[in-house]
């Protein structure tokens, strides 16, 4: 199989929203068989007899596809995570973390992804 069939290519969703990334071979399948159109190219064509082809570096989606998402649990430790295990506050890494609300909860804050953060 040609090097060029075997670079990666972004698959988004009919709303933009990225799917996946997959070998170009099968995404040019996609673009000939009119299942998915280009959105960016890598600067090379794919070419046959009767046919040439860019080669695409993304492509969206005809139709919606329903994905399920996987949510991350909010809890600590997944909340020193995303920070990077730095004070928001002050930008050290010293010391033990916790988490702090940005709004505090007697003010109306949850517990939300927006509202947590290292400290």
């Amino acid at each position: 199989m040609s090097p060029l069939l075997q670079k990666k290519v972004l698959v988004l969703n009919q709303n933009y929203e990225p799917l996946t990334v997959t070998r170009a071979q099968r995404a040019v399948v996609l673009v000939v068989l009119g299942k998915a159109e280009i959105v960016e190219r890598y600067p090379v064509e794919i070419r046959s007899p009767s046919r040439s082809v860019p080669l695409p570096s993304v492509v969206r989606l005809g139709v919606y596809i329903r994905a399920p998402r996987q949510e991350v649990a909010l809890t600590r430790r997944n909340v020193l995570k995303r920070d990077r295990y730095t004070c928001q506050y002050c930008g050290t890494r010293r010391g033990p973390m916790t988490t702090d609300h940005v709004v505090p909860r007697s003010l109306g804050g949850g517990d939300a992804w927006t509202n947590l953060v290292c400290a």
